[in-house]
Formats: C-alpha cells, sequence, structure tokens
C-alpha cells in the first residue's frame, strides 16, 4: 500500500473526540476510491453528544455525495449535531441541491472539514454558505491525509489530468524483467495483495503495448470479495497492434478497457477493435513521433478519470517520467537475483521524487516516492 490509512492526526487545536470522528470520515472516504470518479470519495461523520448518529461516503458513480449520506442515515438526529467531512462540502446547484445546503437544512450546527476544494465552482464557497446559515465552520483537521485521498480530484482540477502512480517491481540487483523483456515473477505474494489493491483503488490502470503483446495480462482486482472493483484497464497503442483475441479485449464487455492509438494508426485495426467490445481513442504524437501521453491523460480526465495505476513495463514507465507525469513511484523491491535482464531507469531515482515511506510486505519492501507539487 502507498501509505497507511492509520497515521495519526495531531492537531491540538482539535478535541480527542474530533480526532477521533475525523479519523473515522477519512477512513469511510478512502474505502470508496476507485469507485466515485467523476467525484472525489468523500467520507462525513454526524456525531451528537459524542456518538456517532449518522455516516456516509461518495457513492460508486459519484452520488449521492458522502454528506447527503451520512443525513439520510441520521434522519432527525442530524438536528444539533456536528459533521466531520474530509473535503470541503458543495456549493453550487446540479442535478442535486449543494451539500452545504442540505447541511444547514438538516440542522447541523457545526462543521469540521479536513481540506478545501479546489474546484473553482467550489472553492471557498462552500465553507461561506455553511457560515450564511450560521454554522460554525473549522478546518484542517485531518488535512495531509485527505490530500492524499484527494490527490486524484485535485490533480485533475489544477492540472487537467489524472493523478498517476506508477507501480513497478526490482529485483535486488536492480532489474524489472529479464532478458529480452522476458515477464519474471518479481514480488512475492502479500506485494502482489497490495498491488490489487492498488488497483481496486484507482480508476484506470495503464499499460503500453509491449505488456499486451508479451503477457497478455488479465489487469483486474482479484482480491477476493473486490473482483468488481476492477478499474477500467487503459492501452497506450501508437499502432493499434492490441489482438483482437487479447484478454483485455476478450473481457472488455464485463470489464472495460480502453485503447488509445495516434490519429494515424490503421482505421480497419479500430473497427475490429470496436467490433470486439474495446473503446477506441486517438491522440496526436510528440515530435519524436511517440504518442502524446500528457494529450492521452488529459483526454480520459475528460472521461471523469481521476486517479491512474500505470503498471507497464520499462519503456511506458521512463516515458511517464521523462514527461513528469508520474505523480508518485511506488517499487517494490524484491530479494530476488536475476543477473541480467531490463534494469530499473529509476536506479538513482530522480531527484525531484523524495521517499515518503518504506513498508514492509512479505519478504519485500514497498517503497514510496513523491513530487512536491
Amino acid at each position: 500500500m502507498t501509505e497507511p490509512i492509520n497515521d495519526p492526526i495531531n492537531d491540538p487545536a482539535f478535541s480527542a473526540a474530533d480526532h477521533a470522528f475525523m479519523d473515522h470520515a477519512l477512513r469511510l472516504g478512502r474505502r470508496q476510491l476507485g469507485l466515485t470518479f467523476p467525484n472525489p470519495a468523500v467520507g462525513c461523520i454526524l456525531a451528537k453528544d459524542g456518538i456517532v448518529v449518522g455516516r456516509g461516503a461518495t457513492q460508486p458513480g459519484g452520488r449521492p455525495h458522502g454528506e447527503t449520506t451520512a443525513i439520510a442515515h441520521a434522519g432527525a438526529a442530524a438536528r444539533g449535531a456536528t459533521a466531520y467531512v474530509t473535503l470541503e462540502p458543495c456549493s453550487h446547484y446540479g442535478r442535486t441541491a449543494p451539500c452545504s445546503d442540505a447541511l444547514a437544512r438538516a440542522g447541523v450546527i457545526r462543521v469540521v472539514c479536513a481540506i478545501g476544494d479546489p474546484d473553482p465552482r467550489v472553492h471557498g464557497r462552500g465553507f461561506n454558505m455553511l457560515r450564511a446559515y450560521g454554522i460554525a465552520v473549522e478546518t484542517g483537521l485531518g488535512k495531509a491525509r485527505a490530500a492524499l485521498d484527494h490527490r486524484g480530484h485535485f490533480t485533475r482540477i489544477r492540472l487537467g489530468r489524472p493523478f498517476v502512480q506508477l507501480k513497478m517491481a526490482l529485483t535486488s540487483d536492480g532489474f524489472v524483467a529479464g532478458e529480452g523483456g522476458r515477464q519474471v515473477q518479481i514480488s512475492g505474494e502479500r506485494a502482489s495483495e497490495a498491488v490489487h489493491l492498488m488497483r481496486a483503488m484507482a480508476d484506470a490502470i495503464m499499460v503500453g503495448i509491449g505488456t499486451v503483446l508479451s503477457d497478455d495480462p488479465l489487469l483486474t482486482c482479484r482480491l477476493p470479495g473486490m473482483a468488481d472493483r476492477s478499474p477500467i484497464r487503459v492501452v497506450m497503442d501508437p499502432r493499434l497492434r492490441t489482438p483482437v483475441d487479447a484478454r483485455l479485449v476478450a473481457t472488455a464487455r464485463e470489464v472495460p478497457t480502453w485503447i488509445i492509438g495516434a490519429v494515424d494508426a490503421a482505421p480497419e485495426a479500430e473497427r475490429w477493435l470496436r467490433s470486439a467490445g474495446a473503446e477506441v481513442m486517438r491522440v496526436g504524437r510528440t515530435a519524436a513521433g511517440a504518442l502524446d501521453l500528457s494529450e492521452a491523460l488529459r483526454l480520459i480526465a475528460t472521461r471523469g478519470i481521476t486517479r491512474v495505476l500505470a503498471e507497464g513495463g520499462p519503456t511506458l514507465a521512463k516515458a511517464l517520467v521523462d514527461t513528469d507525469l508520474a505523480d508518485e513511484i511506488t517499487l517494490i523491491r524484491a530479494p530476488a537475483v536475476l543477473g541480467s535482464g531490463i534494469p530499473a531507469f529509476t536506479q538513482p531515482m530522480p531527484g525531484r521524487y523524495r521517499l515518503a515511506e518504506a513498508l514492509p510486505s512479505g519478504r519485500d519492501i514497498i517503497e514510496t516516492y513523491r513530487q512536491d507539487r
């Protein structure tokens, strides 16, 4: 896992009860990661007299929001309660009334919020609406954790693309694959389970065409009870060489597969892939002739994708880092020794990344490197 979910909240400006209820809200929201795009996964707790009277989180597909789910759970008990929310409540009218309005109508008298929302439709307006209703608003409790959990939403708003987590497994002697790109099982069982959890928490998983041709991966979440949390599979395939009998295509009607090709790729290849159930999109090429990854990420952001787990081989990984599109790098370091093969380009790690944590996972170590954006 890329960060522990039980890290403490330390803010002396808030009571012990405030800390406990916000921790609960953050956990509720985090459970929904990967399910709620295009909306952020917001957790909300309603508490009164030291007791939880309502709890909720953004539901699959992005609606209802966490606040309205918690209000519905609390019913009349919401009157006089404090709401603990992981993201600034929305203030704009869409298909439903804003959550700030819903909290006021429910009789909530205090809102403790972890972090503001940079979405220009909300930014500061949610807090102002709450205060206009006479509701006490306090912010900043659990801000660091909320910033991590909502980074997909924040990246999409600020940069117009999803947050990209690049995952690679490498041996103790620094190789990511065998000679000629031969697939080798590097990480152990515990680390593999952690990867499947990463998949469940992503909106989309990305690989390059080389991985499809060499490994024929399925790229689903195979943790017990979580098969329905498999992310959208995205293939970077400039010439649309993905075989129509590839497992990603054969299962595309059950788990969506998006294949992103170049504008000059053969139209007949697109027709075959579409007829097999895959969705095909096209983007331009860079001056060097490579697929424009930045344009591809912006394109899938318009489809609501906020969090991408890049699991491709060394070619895609290097391209994401070279173009500064990898926001976080997760390295699974295994004790295995290959002796030869394809080396990891991240040795040493590019200087703009800092080691955020290193966690044991069975016999392996999972290291997380982040940029300060």
